[in-house]
């Protein structure tokens, strides 16, 4: 009896310890945000997108899709493909060139004439892809954002 015991006990602790494995991270959305926006000469915009990595673990993002509104003119379109990998609560940043509707450029042009006094709002919302640390698949997150961009002193053409 106490050796069928003894065994019950072992089988019970080897179930126990088996179910036992890493723990999993949990995984939770990025945000994504202008950090500058810059007009080039050409006339194209040069963003540098920030992507704000809000899981427990590190997140390998491939590419992104989405949209630019500013103000409440219709949007362009955002997509890239990129190698990107952000550590657990970090960022990091991404340019990317957009060429804006002649009515987004002069709306950024109304504020840059208004100085440090002037902003215009912006949303971005789109889809990135990226694989969690403990995953063997990358996964679609979607984003949406919105903010104000503003021109920086002293730097022409530029806004944060």
């Amino acid at each position: 009896m106490k050796r069928l015991l003894r065994c019950l006990v072992l089988v019970a602790l080897a179930a126990g310890l088996a179910a036992c494995g890493p723990p999993r991270k949990s995984v939770f959305p990025p945000t994504l945000s202008v950090q500058q926006l810059q007009v080039l000469p050409n006339g194209l915009w040069r963003l540098t997108l920030r992507i704000q990595n809000n899981s427990y673990g590190e997140m390998d993002f491939k590419s992104l899709d989405g949209q630019l509104q500013v103000a409440a003119l219709i949007p362009v379109r955002l997509h890239a493909t990129f190698e990107r990998d952000i550590p657990a609560f970090a960022g990091d940043t991404l340019p990317l060139d957009v060429l804006p509707t002649p009515e987004m450029a002069k709306a950024l042009a109304a504020v840059e004439a208004k100085g440090s006094a002037g902003s215009l709002a912006y949303r971005i919302s789109g889809r990135t892809s990226a694989k969690p640390e403990q995953e063997k698949q990358p996964r679609d997150f979607d984003f949406n954002g919105h903010d104000w961009l503003s021109p920086v002193p002293g730097i022409a053409h530029t806004f944060r």
